[in-house]
């Protein structure tokens, strides 16, 4: 970017935003990353994002990269995304599917920020996607809590980017033995708002494989079925010994 282009934020991450243990949820740092675009935009981790530390992000109107001291920790760009989507179950189809969700019996990061169970209410997003026969996109409620308020009155775009996250990568579970999925880029397209207290209904659901990459997609739907957000994920294989 040249510099004259360029503006700068300064931020942390706080620990309440984690995904795995010491390190910034995908979702919600992506999101972070692409909060000064109205369109959409796609953002690429490069290492993990370290929790309550001094980060410095630099963007322009099309690029942005985010830092901690000169290791490079994210990089995002303005973008396009072409995306299929099915069309959005009613929301107690999503209630009923919620029940299934594999991380009720086992989960590799149960204090995710998104769908970690062992977040209270208010305090975790509470995304707990499953199907209820297969073959269906994975579904789940959720109920945005007013900590997520913008100052518009909507829940922040990168809550949005949060809600948008984990959904895709059970869709593609399970992984290989030893093995776990941390999300290597989101491509994310913010369609309409979300208020707190409003029912929402999120689903996921796979894409392609290609080798240890996966890709999955992944949308946030209002109760009546209007789409408020959607995303195309990449999610990597790598040894779960590394994050935990």
């Amino acid at each position: 970017m040249n510099v004259s282009d360029m503006n700068i934020e300064h931020f942390s991450i706080a620990e309440r935003f984690r995904g795995p243990p010491r390190s910034g949820n995908g979702g919600y740092v992506c999101g972070r990353v692409a909060r000064h675009w109205a369109g959409p935009a796609t953002v690429r981790l490069k290492a993990p994002p370290p929790l309550e530390t001094g980060l410095r992000l630099e963007y322009s109107e099309s690029r942005a990269q985010l830092l901690d001291g000169t290791v490079l920790i994210a990089e995002g760009k303005s973008s396009t995304l072409e995306l299929e989507m099915p069309p959005a179950p009613p929301y107690a189809r999503a209630e009923l599917a919620s029940r299934s969700f594999i991380g009720f019996r086992q989960h590799h990061f149960p204090g995710c920020f998104v769908c970690g169970p062992d977040r209270a209410p208010g305090d975790g997003l509470r995304i707990f996607p499953g199907t209820d026969h297969a073959g269906a996109p994975l579904a789940a409620p959720w109920i945005p809590d007013a900590s997520l308020c913008a100052d518009s009155g909507n829940v922040a775009p990168e809550f949005l980017w949060s809600a948008l996250d984990c959904t895709g990568a059970f869709a593609l579970l399970p992984a290989p033995a030893g093995m776990t999925l941390v999300l290597g880029e989101l491509c994310a397209s913010i369609e309409g708002s979300a208020m707190p207290g409003e029912h929402c209904i999120v689903l996921g659901w796979p894409l392609q494989t290609e080798g240890r990459k996966h890709l999955a997609g992944s949308a946030v739907f209002s109760a009546e079925g209007a789409l408020i957000a959607r995303a195309k994920a990449v999610w990597i294989e790598v040894p779960l010994d590394r994050w935990t």
